[in-house]
């Protein structure tokens, strides 16, 4: 399809926002890389979300929702079809409360280290262990985002999504599966906004809490690199970090990706890095531990898009 049909496209859909085309991922993931994309749309609200995932559906191209970019490898080729952004649907307030709890909406575009701060600033009680998670609560509900024994399906009651065929639903939180960093939401939905149950508490406990996971996670974690997160999921009962630290991998380097030296889990982009190294580097990673200690690891990431050069 030429980008003059993908222009009509956008401007027949009652969509307003913004629109770019061949954009680089590299410009919106956390790890910098990424080849580019047909499209990168920004809508303006859910309306415009809705009217043009409903006409590239009818017009049988694929999208992809992304909203903090930072669980996901883009591939070196890019990626074919749009790339819808959420990063504009920010909006969180409280809905109702009593004595001891709040019930708290927010938009699934809200970055994470957003919802947590304002928890922290009302004193509402409950997700004081994401603090220090990047992305959006979008992304946080489909992988079930936790740490320090938080998890964010403790605390949801709703999720509204629009399914695959364009429908809006409301989910309650009984109704999805969640596991270990997943949930049973399609990946051709849309998470739209969430409903969250937090519970009352002192403003400076609760504060004291968020700073007190936000230290060990800088102690710990490479907060201040290019970095997707963790790389692997934790296998049971035991620490993916820990398990690539003692099969030597930490400063294990192929190109510009090398394995952190701070925490094993986490891959940092040293400058011009490239998706390919960086897959690379998870398998030569994932073999070694496999070798010495007969433990598959297996992706936390999500990697999606097209090789370089592909047809």
């Amino acid at each position: 399809m030429t980008s003059q049909e993908l222009k009509d496209i956008f401007s027949g859909s009652l969509f307003e926002g913004e629109v770019k085309f061949a954009e680089p991922m590299s410009n919106h993931t956390s790890l910098r890389m990424g080849g580019p994309a047909d499209v990168y749309a920004i809508p303006r609200d859910a309306l415009s979300l809705i009217n043009i995932s409903l006409n590239l559906k009818k017009n049988h191209l694929p999208f992809f929702p992304l909203g903090g970019g930072t669980n996901v490898l883009v591939r070196d080729g890019g990626m074919e079809g749009v790339v819808l952004s959420t990063r504009l649907f920010r909006k969180m307030k409280s809905l109702q409360e009593d004595n001891a709890s709040v019930l708290v909406s927010v938009d699934a575009g809200a970055l994470l280290l957003q919802l947590v701060s304002f928890a922290r600033e009302n004193g509402y009680s409950g997700i004081e262990g994401l603090a220090g998670i990047p992305g959006t609560v979008g992304g946080a509900i489909f992988g079930n985002a936790g740490a320090f024994g938080y998890e964010i399906k403790d605390v949801l009651t709703a999720v509204q999504i629009m399914d695959a065929e364009g429908g809006i639903k409301t989910l309650t939180a009984d109704a999805i599966n969640f596991g270990y960093r997943s949930t049973d939401i399609l990946p051709g939905s849309v998470i739209l906004s969430a409903e969250m149950k937090l519970m009352k508490d002192k403003e400076k406990s609760v504060a004291a809490r968020v700073e007190n996971f936000l230290r060990m996670k800088r102690e710990r974690q490479p907060l201040w690199e290019p970095s997707a997160g963790c790389v692997f999921k934790n296998p049971p009962g035991e620490s993916a970090g820990k398990l690539i630290d003692a099969a030597e991998c930490k400063g294990v380097r192929i190109g510009d990706v090398e394995v952190s030296t701070v925490h094993a889990n986490f891959f940092i982009n040293r400058g011009r890095a490239k998706a390919s190294d960086f897959i690379r580097l998870m398998d030569v990673v994932a073999h070694r531990v496999k070798k010495r200690y007969g433990v598959i690891l297996e992706p936390e990431i999500k990697i999606t898009g097209i090789d370089e050069g592909a047809d």
